[in-house]
């Protein structure tokens, strides 16, 4: 077994007992009053979807009732099942970094990160060659994540110590590597589509390009790394 010395910040227990606990009943009350509702709407010449209504009018008690309560509350149970995959957990040891996403793993050697600093709601680890070795989407809190980083010695940043030098992508933007402004092109549809995972591959492209890029609302912003002093 690992004694590595280690800190972990994850969402509290409360918080992800609630998530499991609260949709299932959320699920379930939502699709009891849609049954309750199903005749009344049934019945309305104009309103959309009747086929459904119909059919869920149709249904005789307590059928009706266990059904809108059971898949309700499985659907529920989905839901916090794809929140839990999605949910991130950081481990910080002396000697390195590890996400947790869903039980995908990521590791981080110690001597590659330069700094750590959250950028919105993306956790983000600086390089020694300046570029971001993950950017990661996460709700946990920035003052847990500084206070596990700084207790192994990371160097923890305010803010992206490059934010000034970043510039908006468009097409045929000059002074790109090789290949790069290709690889953009993809990724700003991937962003408008919403694929994030292939954007996230991408993002992972052009880095080995030597190109450290970041968007918002779907607008791409790009600038080079570079060796530090």
């Amino acid at each position: 077994m690992d004694a590595r010395r280690s800190t972990v910040v994850a969402e509290p227990r409360s918080q992800v007992a609630l998530v499991w606990a609260g949709f299932p009943v959320l699920g379930a009350a939502v699709l009891f009053g849609l049954r309750s509702i199903a005749g009344w709407v049934a019945g309305l010449s104009w309103a959309p979807m009747q086929g459904p209504f119909r059919l869920v009018a149709s249904v005789p008690e307590p059928w009706a009732m266990i059904g809108s309560l059971g898949i309700g509350a499985v659907g529920g149970l989905v839901i916090a099942g794809m929140a839990a995959y999605e949910r991130l957990s950081v481990e910080v040891f002396d000697e390195g970094v590890e996400f947790n996403r869903g039980g995908r793993l990521r590791n981080f050697d110690r001597t590659l990160v330069s700094g750590v600093f959250v950028d919105g709601k993306k956790l983000v680890l600086l390089g020694v060659d300046t570029g971001e070795l993950a950017r990661e989407s996460s709700d946990l809190k920035t003052a847990d994540l500084a206070r596990a980083f700084q207790r192994h010695g990371y160097q923890w940043l305010e803010k992206d110590p490059y934010e000034d030098r970043y510039r908006r992508w468009a097409a045929g933007t000059p002074d790109l590597p090789p290949g790069a402004d290709a690889l953009l092109k993809v990724r700003a549809e991937a962003l408008r589509k919403g694929d994030h995972e292939d954007a996230a591959q991408l993002r992972e492209e052009l880095s080995r390009l030597g190109v450290v890029v970041r968007e918002d609302k779907k607008r791409q912003f790009w600038r080079l790394t570079r060796s530090l002093p």
